[in-house]
């Protein structure tokens, strides 16, 4: 049995938490690490959504690492481009890009309990062995498709929104967008004045507010520079009213209602024309999917060229899409806004635990994690952005540095103990995921279909609360909730 004083570690992935993750492992000098790509870049989705009006719903003052602030923001909220490049940047500045192998997907993982160790292997044949495994791939990282008969019969282009076809020329075309979500809100606005006619294809309505957005002048980015307090302000001020609105998805209900006539009105002053409004009204409550922010998605839909149908779909067909009552659509282009599978945490890589364990079994009902990171049974690995630490309100970036933080901790805890693993105990796993699923039942999450529910019901993918109350729960990893072991683990049922 080999010992160590620095536990050596695999991240896997390289948006915001693969890069953030990396960040706080080498600022604490664990230097022996390797992130692995699938890509041949850096960005996570900000590299794979290119989409025309891409862009986050999170000020970039917050939606931003706290230790590698920017100051030149073109925009309040930046697009895709601007994301993409800061990742960039980052990576290169924080010597990251020597330590990821790109073109590198990971295939399977699976736990030695003889050495204590993990075996890590790619689609091109690799392998190495690491002491902690991280994964940090994301719940929004696989585009999903609708259950949709004949969806591969039609004859012209179509492509989801994440793997946008630039080739497609848009212009004078007749378009069928399919999903109302946080990304047909943005493109549905950029195509709608060049193409020949859109057809939105809803299934259910979202609430959309006002976007506070502004455009940073060269002042600004010289104030912002030179007195950092002013820059920190507005990224207080915005995590401040996050954390407002967050209330008012378990807590304080009054606040859903603020939310709601907000929402209501500015779909009033948008939307004249009543049958139209009355399509856009969700029929659901405010909260239950993620609010979204625009001030150009209502005006889009009001356009002569621009019509919202209701009407369920049937079937897709070589020249269009066939509604129940027995329309055929004809269009040209179908683009999928449908969102991701993001219920199906780390699928399709295999993972194996102690004695062998499948994760996929471990997670049979729904995906569950002590506080979204470890999971008994699979000692020494940890996860980024996993199940139940999406936000409805937020900045997942602040979720991100918190887990960091707490990995990094735990790769302190090993560091102490030499040729140690360590795995949460299975009774303290399960009584905070009790814990969760009863605060998450006061949520309106339960009520509407949405991602954030796997097929049995179960919400797998959101906190339910303020940011700042996982900050506090994750501030200090606690050994005694933890089995550390000298070598050989314990069996994953104990």
């Amino acid at each position: 049995m080999r010992t160590r004083t620095m536990p050596s570690a695999v991240i896997i992935g390289t948006g915001f938490g693969g890069l953030g993750m990396a960040m706080e492992l080498l600022r604490h000098g664990f230097d022996d690490l390797v992130i692995l790509e699938r890509a041949a870049d850096v960005g996570g989705v900000w590299r794979e959504n290119t989409y025309p009006g891409a862009g986050c719903d999170i000020p970039s003052p917050l939606y931003s690492y706290s230790y590698a602030p920017r100051s030149d923001w073109p925009k309040r909220f930046s697009g895709q481009a601007d994301i993409h490049a800061y990742l960039r940047d980052v990576a290169r500045d924080h010597g990251l890009l020597e330590r990821i192998r790109f073109d590198s997907e990971v295939t399977e993982a699976e736990f030695d309990d003889a050495s204590g160790t993990w075996t890590v292997r790619t689609a091109d044949g690799d392998e190495m062995t690491t002491d902690v495994l991280i994964s940090a791939v994301g719940q929004l990282s696989r585009p999903a498709l609708p259950a949709i008969a004949g969806i591969g019969s039609f004859d012209g282009p179509a492509f989801h929104s994440a793997q946008w076809d630039h080739s497609v020329d848009l212009t004078g075309k007749r378009v069928a967008v399919v999903g109302t979500g946080a990304s047909a809100i943005q493109f549905v606005p950029a195509i709608q004045p060049r193409v020949a006619a859109l057809t939105l294809f809803q299934r259910s309505a979202a609430w959309v507010l006002p976007k506070p957005d502004v455009e940073y002048k060269p002042w600004h980015h010289r104030m912002f520079a030179a007195v950092p307090p002013v820059r920190l302000a507005e990224r207080f001020a915005v995590w401040a009213l996050c954390e407002f609105l967050s209330l008012g998805i378990a807590d304080v209900t009054a606040i859903r209602g603020l939310v709601t006539k907000v929402a209501v009105n500015h779909l009033r002053k948008q939307v004249a024309d009543p049958e139209l409004r009355a399509k856009l009204t969700p029929d659901y409550p405010a909260g239950c999917k993620r609010g979204l922010f625009s001030n150009n998605y209502y005006p889009a839909l009001t356009q002569p060229n621009a019509r919202v149908e209701t009407t369920e779909i049937t079937e897709v067909v070589p020249t269009g899409i066939r509604t129940a009552d027995g329309v055929l659509h004809e269009v040209d282009v179908i683009i999928y806004g449908t969102g991701f599978k993001g219920t199906e945490f780390l699928w399709p890589m295999k993972i194996r635990g102690a004695n062998g364990r499948e994760l996929e079994d471990e997670w049979h009902g729904g995906a569950r994690a002590y506080h979204g990171i470890t999971v008994p049974g699979f000692p020494n690995m940890f996860m980024v952005y996993g199940p139940n630490t999406n936000l409805g309100v937020g900045s997942i970036v602040y979720m991100i540095e918190s887990q960091a933080r707490y990995i990094r901790q735990a790769l302190e805890t090993l560091s102490r103990h030499p040729a140690r693993t360590l795995d949460v105990r299975r009774a303290v796993a399960e009584e905070y995921d009790v814990k969760l699923q009863a605060r998450l039942d006061r949520t309106p999450w339960g009520l509407c279909s949405s991602w954030y529910r796997n097929a049995a019901g179960r919400v797998t993918n959101n906190w339910p609360g303020a940011v700042v109350s996982y900050r506090l729960q994750t501030r200090r990893l606690r050994p005694e909730h933890y089995h550390l072991n000298t070598g050989a683990t314990t069996a994953a049922g104990r």
